[in-house]
């Protein structure tokens, strides 16, 4: 590589992170490595390892070189100091909450989470870790909601599946006011379209295995450290874990008993799969949103569409918030048919769409989100989440436009 120092571009840091850093062979990517252990020659270096004093790898559960070469990557994404990758991005985010946090520790979360994480969230609540839902579009709401023993604030960027796009900044500058820890999901945004960081998140989260590996072809999460936290103020940090500098407390503890006591580990398998798609991730977005916008467009004006929820459209509620936040709008909408139209029957219509329950892919994908993904919150809580059951979530492409307009049309029609 080159020795200039310039700043690089997204796609071009993402496209070089792994020869930057040293290759084995000149590959142009990392190759697969699928040991579990490692040895070496001095005993003294093994322990150095182990105690972190020195860089290298002791176990496969704590991660491989592949996915290390992945994590620089995600960390170059979020302009971040480090990441920890896990096999899924519930697990990066339930290995995260459980290092971090004592019983007792309260949480505000968003109310329009996902449903898997509300799930999360109250196997939390049931062991001594209360959360407190909010209108997360509302900092008012969450300030109302802290209490003393308040130590964290998770919201995503946009809600899946009604798009609802949170009080970013002003959230941001409450907890930094405060001194929580703010942290927030990524997945439905990605690096590309917004970076956390800038409005004060200490940790990132990112479902992988959605618009980064953008394929649906391999499970992953990760966790980034930003360096926006200031570590020394958490008094849950473990002094083993307070040997290394203090910006990489976190983290390390994240990556100790977050990744290694409870085992969601990133096989290598995946993580060159995500890594290889990440690749393109500026380029597929790009597209994806110009669909998206389009398909927008052409369900607000339909006499059988009830309502459509997207932020690209200026009647969305948080229009001008997430104009000014992000670099497009994403590839989630969701909308509403008139009641009169049966929403399995028009999903059987439809010829190039898919039905399934996957996000971030490159085809489209659209699902019936009352009788499948949130079901199992039952009708009151689907209700005060406004899902309504004609309500389709749709995870946008990248086929031409036309074909995933017109697959739309011909469905209604």
């Amino acid at each position: 590589m080159s020795n200039d120092n310039r700043p690089r571009g997204f796609t071009t840091a993402i496209l070089h992170s792994d020869r930057e850093a040293g290759i084995e062979h000149g590959a142009l990517h990392k190759p697969l490595h699928v040991s579990v252990a490692y040895g070496y020659r001095d005993a003294r270096e093994l322990a150095a390892v182990f105690q972190g004093r020195a860089p290298g790898h002791v176990y496969g559960r704590q991660g491989n070189p592949t996915s290390a070469a992945l994590e620089s990557k995600v960390t170059k994404m979020e302009d971040g100091v480090a990441t920890v990758c896990f096999a899924t991005g519930m697990a990066a985010i339930g290995a995260t909450m459980l290092a971090l946090l004592r019983g007792g520790d309260h949480i505000v979360a968003s109310g329009f989470l996902f449903g898997n994480t509300v799930s999360l969230f109250g196997t939390l609540a049931a062991h001594g870790t209360p959360v407190t839902f909010v209108d997360a579009t509302d900092v008012g709401a969450v300030e109302r909601a802290l209490t003393p023993q308040t130590k964290l604030v998770f919201v995503e960027t946009i809600a899946n599946p009604r798009t609802q796009v949170a009080d970013l900044a002003r959230i941001g500058a409450l907890c930094a006011e405060r001194g929580l820890l703010y942290v927030v999901d990524n997945t439905m945004t990605s690096p590309w379209l917004f970076r956390p960081k800038t409005v004060g998140a200490g940790l990132v989260v990112n479902a992988l295995t959605k618009y980064v590996g953008g394929h649906g072809n391999a499970l992953g999460g990760s966790v980034t450290d930003t360096g926006r936290f200031d570590w020394t103020r958490w008094a849950n940090i473990a002094d083993s874990y307070r040997s290394v500098a203090p910006a990489l407390w976190g983290i390390t503890q994240i990556r100790k008993r977050g990744l290694r006591d409870w085992g969601g580990t990133l096989s290598p398998e995946q993580a060159h799969h995500l890594a290889v798609g990440a690749e393109t991730l500026a380029l597929r977005l790009e597209r994806t949103c110009a669909n998206a916008q389009a398909l927008a467009e052409f369900l607000a004006g339909q006499p059988r569409v009830r309502a459509v929820h997207y932020p690209g459209l200026p009647a969305h509620p948080q229009h001008g918030l997430a104009k000014a936040l992000f670099r497009g709008f994403g590839g989630l909408l969701s909308f509403e048919l008139d009641p009169a139209v049966d929403c399995f029957d028009f999903l059987n219509r439809l010829r190039v769409v898919v039905s399934s329950s996957n996000l971030g892919d490159n085809r489209t994908l659209a699902i019936p989100v009352a009788h499948t993904i949130f079901w199992e919150m039952g009708a009151e809580r689907r209700a005060a989440m406004g899902i309504a059951d004609s309500l389709i979530r749709v995870s946008v492409g990248i086929e031409d436009r036309d074909d995933v307009v017109g697959d739309f049309a011909q469905a209604l029609g």
